[in-house]
């Protein structure tokens, strides 16, 4: 996402109050829910957003042991006349959570109530009033139980109610804080984002719709590929040849290589730039020609929550269900151990996309077939989201955010209960500054020398005319 240094420190202005104490009379009160079926009880108002980049929404979590049918249910503000019905259909797993868009139907002001009622209209389950607009998040703490609090944003997952979100001590960057350039000048100008490295093969999405093959430079750095049409990367389209091209922002391989396609992170359409289309494309890059027109598209808009066209999906990874099954991995929407072989043909491994404007991660099953499974929805405790990578060598899965964050990198893996959790936290190495890093990737196990192997940023605001730095981290 190509966004302006004001911007950026407008964002940090904004998400940071969500960890100011917040007077207990701007949160208002919750109103004691009557006596349901145990079942419907179980459903509770888990987060509400009021103002914002996301629209009005109000969050919906099953704090119970079994699946609710909520088809039919509705929620209101303080008007009775206001209105949103749930559709046929819904139903929340123990331990899910779901985001409603209701700014269609009804707005949230700085004073109001957000109520759910079942779907006779007139039995209320669940209600929380305020006096002040959400900034950015209220939300329930503990999930389900607990009193509503200033909080991060984090709709569809849970809430981020500790320190930074995950109350984490940062820790200084685990290799060299000596950082250097690792492009010629002006190579590649703005809004490189996602990167990708594949033994000596960098992979890197543009915003402008491009994604180049990068060889290395001899000095430790990359250069564009020149053979078979790479010269100036290549122009993507959408399945079907339509108008206008993706907006990459994040590019990642499977456990096939390069064999099973390039699959690239999408937030919006350039030819209608104000409307998200929050996608993950399939691109077959063995080829001569300088277009490259997707596969296959996992188009996950329906399925996320409502945010700015120019704050969706920024990053994207694959996590093998190797790893997966092995560390106890849950399906979040089934609460069920995850079990590879009930999702259809899928690849072999889970992809995890990034959402900028919540800070959220939300793993899918991406079937053969075109289909689409959420499996997970995790908090990454940050304002933002702009990088994912797995770690086959560590194991673990890297969050990395931009300079609204500090340049702040997360580390997660599969937890006791079965959801991925924060393990570590670490700040941007010393000596780099604080740059518009949206991409961030690490050689394989191969490149380790001395206890240490390289690793790679890129700078969207293409920084003293260049795009990509590299590093060092222990291996």
């Amino acid at each position: 996402m190509t966004t302006s240094r004001a911007r950026h420190r407008h964002h940090r202005l904004v998400l940071s109050l969500a960890l100011v104490a917040v007077p207990a009379l701007a949160v208002g009160a919750l109103t004691a829910a009557p006596a349901l079926a145990a079942s419907a009880d179980d459903i509770r108002i888990n987060e509400v957003v009021t103002t914002g980049d996301v629209d009005d929404s109000i969050e919906l979590y099953n704090k119970g042991a079994a699946p609710v049918d909520i088809s039919g249910w509705i929620l209101k503000d303080d008007n009775n006349s206001s209105k949103y019905k749930i559709a046929a259909g819904t139903t929340l797993a123990p331990g899910a959570f779901r985001a409603f868009d209701v700014h269609g139907s009804f707005g949230l002001g700085s004073g109001d109530k957000a109520r759910l009622y079942l779907a006779d209209g007139s039995t209320l389950a669940d209600s929380f009033t305020w006096s002040g607009h959400s900034d950015p998040s209220w939300s329930r703490c503990p999930d389900g139980t607990g009193a509503f609090k200033a909080a991060a944003l984090t709709l569809g997952a849970p809430n981020g109610c500790g320190s930074g979100g995950g109350g984490t001590t940062p820790a200084a960057w685990p290799g060299s804080g000596s950082v250097a350039t690792a492009d010629a000048s002006n190579v590649f100008g703005q809004d490189v984002s996602g990167l990708y490295q594949e033994g000596g093969v960098m992979w890197a999405a543009q915003n402008s719709g491009k994604l180049w093959r990068l060889l290395p430079n001899g000095s430790g750095g990359w250069t564009p590929d020149t053979a078979n049409g790479w010269s100036s990367g290549k122009t993507l389209r959408f399945p079907g040849g339509g108008s206008g091209s993706p907006d990459a922002e994040g590019v990642t391989l499977t456990g096939a290589g390069t064999a099973g396609g390039v699959f690239v992170a999408s937030e919006r359409n350039s030819g209608s730039s104000d409307t998200s289309r929050l996608s993950v494309l399939r691109y077959d890059a063995s080829g001569t020609a300088t277009t490259l027109t997707a596969a296959k598209e996992w188009n996950l808009t329906a399925d996320l929550p409502s945010v700015g066209s120019n704050l969706g999906l920024e990053a994207v990874t694959w996590v093998p269900d190797s790893y997966l099954t092995g560390a106890g991995f849950k399906d979040s929407s089934t609460g069920a151990a995850y079990d590879p072989s009930g999702y259809g043909a899928h690849g072999a491994g889970v992809f995890f996309v990034g959402v900028e404007g919540t800070g959220t991660l939300y793993g899918y099953v991406l079937q053969d077939s075109g289909a689409f499974t959420r499996v997970a929805a995790v908090s990454s405790g940050m304002a933002g989201v702009m990088e994912l990578q797995w770690e086959p060598q560590a194991s673990r899965l890297w969050v990395v955010c931009d300079d609204t964050c500090d340049g702040q990198h997360r580390t997660m893996g599969v937890g006791a209960s079965g959801a991925f959790a924060v393990t570590a936290v670490h700040n941007r190495p010393s000596g780099m500054s604080n740059l518009n890093n949206e991409g961030f990737s690490l050689a394989g196990a191969a490149e380790c020398a001395g206890g240490s192997k390289p690793v790679f940023w890129s700078d969207d605001s293409n920084t003293s005319g260049h795009a990509l730095r590299r590093g060092t981290i222990t291996c």
